[in-house]
């Protein structure tokens, strides 16, 4: 081994959130582990996605909810400081600084090194510095790719020509637009209209579907189409746009329905895997795919790497991210001491909860809140099931929490066994609610049991018992 090589039992690619729990605990457990970042320690979630997003929302989300309250409303005597809530943003992301994350990391007892990774083979990486340099790493055990995903860019003529935004830039913008296209209608892009609309910018929406949220409860679309042009959005639905080009500073955008324009335009339209330039190819895999992975999220077909995160397509959530994450490096650390690893359901070894619960939260207003199946999934897996629904106004903690309060409870019951197949709360502050919705499920707990858990009065929570009493009829 020469002076540019060094050996680890762990070689993570990837520092976000999703790697650094991999070395985390594979170290925890005894391994040594490097991680390899080329951009900020701390990855898409700490700077570009979930805490920045929710501190763009959470102002006005308060705001809101004070209005809603009679007495407190009254005190509302001003609009949003946009500049401060900017500011505070800013301070989330620590001002795209990763010196705490670095700090952490060190204090692990993880190595980090700078610069861009790309397998060279079983066990083996290259890393090239920003000065150019090369070092080679080579692992004992085990290389995990925790590269994640990027924002796709469809393939709009002249889309990608005209600088579009994508959720980067689109959480990190230091103004708000003064006119903002948002293309797609899915979680970020119902976020970023929520937030942006609300930061002064005028935001146009273009859904090419005929509603919003597609993967959800379509009475979770609903209510967000209802808020959202309620705030002033101009939301389109059924619109496919073909086209794109820039008409001086504007942004054109033309399709099926007529031609937008905007100063800026928000891509939003799904994920795409980072696999394409880390050397998959040297192993016998296709660059630019997500990497087909087993339960314990080893790439199939060998013994040694891992594809853990966005970067297998399973599950794009930062929470289910780092859940694979705890569950690859424990399969890890015990592979490495010589011991089998039980892919059996429930082993401490497998990552199974995106099979039957993905807990999953959309910060608009109304929030979104829903884990397992949709009533339409459960019907097209053939799973026997009702569908119970109860308005959560009507509940007294809802009462309380706002004047007026408005928002749905959906449960999807087998039949067959009496237990929970998914659970979708709509309305402001449920975002609280779903983790007890997501033990319900992922426990298979009996309706017959779920009903001596007693929620307390007056709160929101009491819509379960409301939920099981319609059950019983």
């Amino acid at each position: 081994m020469t002076d540019a090589e060094q050996s680890y039992d762990v070689i993570v690619l990837g520092a976000g959130s999703t790697g650094e729990n991999v070395a985390d605990i594979v170290v925890r457990g005894g391994l040594s582990a490097v991680l390899v970042e080329s951009e900020l320690v701390g990855g898409e979630c700490s700077y570009w996605a979930c805490m920045p997003s929710k501190a763009l929302l959470r102002g006005s989300e308060v705001l809101g909810q004070a209005r809603a309250v009679a007495g407190a409303a009254a005190a509302v005597t001003g609009e949003q400081d946009v500049a401060a809530t900017l500011d505070r943003r800013d301070g989330f992301t620590s001002h795209w600084d990763d010196a705490g994350q670095v700090e952490w990391v060190e204090g692990a007892g993880i190595a980090l090194v700078r610069g861009h990774a790309r397998l060279a083979g079983e066990k083996r990486v290259v890393v090239t510095t920003d000065d150019g340099a090369e070092r080679v790493l080579t692992a004992r055990y085990a290389v995990a790719v925790c590269t994640g995903s990027r924002a796709a860019v469809p393939p709009v003529d002249g889309l990608a020509d005209v600088r579009p935004w994508t959720p980067r830039e689109g959480t990190s913008a230091k103004e708000a637009p003064g006119r903002l296209l948002v293309l797609g209608g899915g979680y970020v892009g119902c976020e970023m209209a929520t937030a942006w609309q609300q930061l002064g910018a005028q935001v146009t929406l273009l859904q090419r579907g005929d509603r919003l949220l597609p993967h959800l409860e379509p009475a979770a679309g609903e209510a967000v189409l209802a808020s959202l042009r309620e705030l002033g959005v101009d939301v389109r639905l059924g619109t496919d746009v073909d086209a794109a080009r820039r008409d001086g500073d504007e942004v054109v955008l033309s399709g099926s329905t007529g031609e937008f324009r905007g100063d800026e335009v928000l891509v939003a339209a799904g994920r795409a895997a980072n696999t394409d330039d880390v050397g998959v190819d040297t192993v016998g895999l296709t660059p630019g795919e997500y990497l087909d992975v087993d339960d314990s999220l080893q790439v199939s077909g060998t013994t040694w790497l891992y594809g853990v995160g966005d970067v297998n397509g399973r599950a794009q959530l930062t929470h289910m991210g780092k859940y694979q994450a705890r569950q690859a490096g424990a399969a890890i650390v015990a592979r490495a001491r010589g011991e089998q690893v039980d892919l059996a359901d429930w082993s401490p070894f497998v990552a199974t909860a995106d099979h039957r619960a993905t807990p999953s939260v959309v910060f608009t207003s109304p929030q979104v809140a829903a884990v397992g199946l949709t009533a339409a999934q459960a019907a097209d897996a053939g799973l026997p099931h009702r569908v119970v629904e109860y308005p959560i106004g009507s509940v007294a903690g809802a009462a309380v929490f706002a004047d007026g309060y408005s928002g749905t409870a959906i449960a999807v019951v087998d039949t067959d066994r009496e237990v929970l197949l998914g659970v979708t709360f709509v309305g402001e502050g449920v975002a609280e609610l779903l983790h007890s919705a997501t033990i319900a499920v992922v426990g298979e707990v009996p309706i017959s049991r779920l009903w001596h858990a007693v929620p307390s009065y007056p709160t929101i929570s009491e819509i379960w018992l409301r939920l099981l009493e319609t059950y019983r009829g």
